[in-house]
């Protein structure tokens, strides 16, 4: 069931208001069916990647119902099966599960997001929700996307589940974005209000994700294989919706299930590469010294199936043919888009630029500096996937409008106290660096949302920026570089006509990273 999609203002929930999009009224009508389309494509991509569906294709019974199949493989079924999950999209991944096999299921534990019960009630999705009756426990915590007390429970919950396993059971694993947060199991004598402060440090200072996750594993019961662990000898398979570039099933939520490749020395490594080495709490260095001299289990996880049941592309593939629908060349760019925001930025920037400046024809009026930066800002992302080369020759060839998409998450580095999130400040930044380059007679909206409909700690799923943006900004007496500087692309988007460009989805039940829409259409 795809989400269902608004853009409204913040706290006010009033429809939609018409854009700035200057005097000709040609132009505002072709503008705010852009916004209009970033928006459907946006639906279409969550609604690819809801949970239930993906786990409908992924598991399946034999006709008389003692075998489940996963992919290539077959377990006996015997009243021996058990149900842990942790993660955004994990609630509705539970609630398909036990339709499927709840006769089979002896007992369950699940840790969520707090709140999305009933937000999942409020917007009627009756098919994210458990039965009134059902075998499953669901804890909720996490508030805002951190670990707290209330995790911390539902983890302690889910390690007695695990451990209290035989080899003739079967342990399934629905694992998907945001489950590290809900599956804090520190290792004693850490705290887990040192574990965090930890990893805001980290975060705050430009810590991508799997060096994130290589400190949380190291500092963890049940990250790096430490679930499968405790599970042992019981079979386990782990059903993975990813929310990580490339579905490195290592890295998503920590890896619980998969056995950590990293040591010490390569968390000393992160440690000074971020100047904190000589702030780490005595009980962090306690922990470190033990694991470096005493490995915790053995490195192995060969009871473990693994196995992605959905990701960006996915959501991705079903958006492109959605906007192929509506008109338009669509083109995806990479599904792995990652690095510091403000380079993501001005990358979208300057590929604007360039590739409008193709499909209109006029390539005469790029300079060699500006194709030439363009392909040194692709090159400095390092992206196996990105098709820079393969999309510019497309959109030349394009006789009209034009949709690139985008997947990955950029990360922000913070250097203020504002309210936002990387599809935020993202979008904001985009704003200013369409502003910059002389577009022609074109056209241009650019949208960047989270999919499981959270920015950071926001309401806001995303926002979407045309490159009127600094002068809308300016008109209302609002001054970009002071948000950004603040990091508060929140308050500002709020402010800014107010709220119509903020992104509003809701929980959405599912979670595989950013989407980026940009759009190009000759006027």
């Amino acid at each position: 069931m795809a989400a269902t999609l608004q853009v409204l203002p913040c706290l006010v929930r009033a429809p939609l208001r018409p854009l700035l999009w200057g005097t000709p009224v040609a132009r505002r009508a072709s503008g705010m069916a852009l916004a209009e389309h970033a928006q459907q494509l946006f639906e279409s991509a969550v609604g690819a990647v809801q949970p239930g569906p993906m786990l409908q294709r992924a598991l399946s019974l034999d006709p008389d119902g003692r075998q489940l199949k996963v992919r290539d493989r077959s377990f006996q079924l015997r009243q021996n099966l058990y149900l842990v999950g942790f993660g955004k999209a994990v609630l509705g991944m539970a609630a398909a599960t036990e339709e499927l096999l709840g006769q089979h299921l002896v007992q369950g534990v699940i840790s969520v997001p707090k709140g999305i019960r009933a937000a999942m009630e409020r917007v009627g999705k009756q098919e994210m929700l458990l039965k009134p009756h059902s075998r499953v426990q669901v804890f909720e915590g996490a508030e805002n996307n951190l670990p707290d007390h209330d995790a911390l429970r539902a983890a302690l919950a889910i390690q007695q589940l695990a451990e209290g396993l035989t080899a003739d059971d079967l342990l399934l694993v629905l694992i998907s974005g945001g489950g590290s947060a809900l599956l804090p199991a520190p290792i004693p004598p850490v705290t887990l209000e040192e574990k965090q402060m930890l990893t805001k440090l980290l975060a705050a200072r430009g810590a991508t994700i799997q060096e994130l996750n290589t400190m949380r594993k190291a500092l963890s019961q049940l990250k790096g294989g430490g679930l499968a662990q405790a599970a042992y000898p019981a079979q386990v398979v782990s059903l993975i919706l990813s929310d990580v570039v490339g579905d490195p099933v290592e890295v998503i939520a920590s890896g619980p299930t998969v056995a950590s490749a990293h040591n010490v020395q390569d968390c000393l490594h992160i440690l000074n590469r971020y100047g904190l080495r000589s702030a780490l709490p005595r009980s962090v260095k306690t922990v470190l010294a033990r694991a470096d001299s005493d490995p915790r289990g053995p490195h192995t996880c060969g009871h473990v199936l693994n196995v992605i049941i959905g990701s960006n592309t996915l959501a991705l593939t079903e958006a492109q043919k959605q906007a192929e629908v509506l008109g338009y060349r669509a083109l995806v760019l990479s599904t792995a888009m990652q690095g510091d925001v403000k380079n993501v930025a001005q990358f979208y920037g300057l590929l604007a630029r360039v590739a409008g400046a193709r499909l209109i024809s006029s390539t005469a009026g790029i300079s060699v500096e500006e194709d030439a930066k363009l392909h040194e800002l692709a090159a400095e992302f390092q992206l196996s996937d990105l098709r820079l080369e393969e999309v510019l020759k497309a959109v030349a060839e394009a006789r009209g409008p034009v949709c690139l998409l985008a997947g990955g998450e950029p990360t922000v580095q913070l250097q203020g106290s504002g309210k936002g999130g990387r599809n935020q400040e993202l979008a904001l930044r985009v704003g200013v660096e369409l502003e910059r380059w002389p577009l022609g007679p074109i056209d241009v909206l650019f949208l960047s949302g989270g999919t499981d409909g959270q920015d950071g700690p926001t309401e806001a799923a995303g926002a979407w920026v045309v490159p009127e943006l600094p002068i809308q900004a300016a008109a209302e007496g609002l001054d970009v570089a002071t948000f950004l500087a603040h990091n508060d692309s929140y308050t500002f988007f709020c402010r800014l006509q107010g709220g119509a460009h903020l992104l509003y989805t809701g929980l959405t039940g599912t979670n595989v990273m950013d989407t980026h829409l940009l759009f190009l259409r000759p006027q």
